[in-house]
């Protein structure tokens, strides 16, 4: 992109939020528009592409800090008319003659340190090609690839198991019939006959130098002029290739797992970007899950409560009794040690068993028999203090 493109563009109107927004806002904001303006997603709509490109484009800037930086730097330099001629210009009543290296050090200084010390006429090579001498040589180099994105659904005992399982992804990849320089076999790329190879033109606008990427060549400093009929001269096609991707035991819903290196390749012998999987649990039909520790509702009667009882319960691997003491009331809670998550240490959490006392909507006229019998020689339930407060109301 152009120093223009800079100026004029505003990358946070793209992406649709304000310029206070934190970097977590912006990359969630691209994402959305990204995943609903995305070619595969809206095939034959070119709109629905130049959007994609806009966006892309936007957090290209946005989600990288330092070009964040530059970039509201620079916006805010020409949005203040720092740079506007003819205002009080040389030889207009008041006036005083502009000089640009005054605004960047002084007459003949070193300039602005923030701009590699060259002042306004590098203010351009600084912010696209990283400062200073060599910029153009840098502009042709290595580019990482950018970092993809992935979403898996585990089963709830995989997720606490740990599991390895293949995962397809759909993303651009080094075409294999030209190896990425974009050229039909047997030709290679030749110079650009606009900036000779340098990848980089400089133009003059009144005062001022501009440096900016080429154009013709989009900064490589080469162009095609027979192009791969695989890749149609980009380098790159979009592939599908598997992973076997390892997802450790104890693994929680919405953790997200970064693989080093197994995103996109990167341009021009650049390394690769990170591939980054958000794990999706799908719930069990029997356990919950609380941290490292497992959770079971188990429904007793209320003779096994009132009698205690040994209960049986499943576990992930196998099964386990527990005793249930006489007079257990409904909703206590007991623990299975042992039984639950294991964690990266080794240990494990426990396996949590909550009882639910379950009263019959019906009983036959023997258990009423039996149950009014009881009533009657059982002490009644503590309730003075509630009694006290409603005779209160009498």
């Amino acid at each position: 992109m152009s120093s223009k493109d800079w100026i004029e563009k505003d990358y946070y109107a793209a992406l649709g939020v304000d310029k206070s927004a934190s970097s977590d806002d912006i990359k969630k904001s691209y994402r959305k528009l990204a995943r609903e303006s995305h070619p595969d997603h809206n095939p034959g709509d070119t709109g629905a592409e130049e959007r994609f490109k806009t966006v892309s484009e936007a957090y290209a800037v946005l989600g990288d800090e330092k070009k964040r930086r530059e970039y509201d730097e620079m916006r805010s330099l020409f949005g203040s008319g720092a740079f506007r001629r003819g205002a009080r210009g040389a030889g207009q009543p008041g006036g005083t003659p502009f000089d640009v290296s005054d605004l960047f050090g002084g007459g003949g200084g070193g300039g602005d340190a923030r701009f590699g010390g060259g002042g306004f006429t590098d203010l351009f090579s600084t912010i696209f090609s990283g400062g200073g001498a060599g910029g153009a040589a840098r502009a042709r180099g290595p580019a990482r690839g950018r970092d993809v994105e992935a979403e898996v659904a585990l089963d709830f005992s995989d997720a606490v198991r740990g599991v390895t399982l293949p995962l397809t992804l759909r993303a651009p990849g080094v075409c294999d019939t030209c190896h990425g320089n974009g050229a039909k076999p047997g030709t290679q790329p030749v110079a650009c006959p606009v900036c000779h190879g340098a990848g980089v033109t400089t133009r003059n606008q009144g005062s001022f130098s501009f440096s900016e990427p080429c154009r013709n060549c989009q900064g490589v400093g080469t162009i095609v002029e027979e192009k791969c009929p695989e890749c149609h001269g980009t380098g790159g096609v979009t592939k599908t290739r598997t992973l076997n991707v390892r997802f450790p035991a104890g693994v929680a819903d919405g953790q997200r797992i970064r693989l080093a290196g197994r995103g996109e390749p990167g341009e021009r012998g650049g390394p690769a970007g990170d591939l980054f999987v958000h794990v999706k649990v799908r719930p069990d039909e029997l356990f919950g899950r609380t941290g490292d520790d497992l959770t079971l509702n188990v429904p007793i009667t209320y003779a096994e409560a009132v009698l205690g009882t040994d209960l049986r319960v499943p576990t992930l691997d196998g099964t386990v009794t527990l005793r249930v003491p006489p007079g257990t009331p409904a909703g206590r809670v007991l623990r299975a040690r042992g039984k639950g998550v294991v964690r990266k240490d080794g240990r494990a959490g426990d396996l949590l068993v909550t009882l639910d006392v379950v009263v019959p909507a019906t009983v036959s006229d023997e258990a009423r028999a039996a149950l009014e019998t009881f009533a009657a020689q059982t002490p009644p339930a503590a309730r003075e203090h509630l009694e006290a407060r409603v005779r209160r109301f009498s």
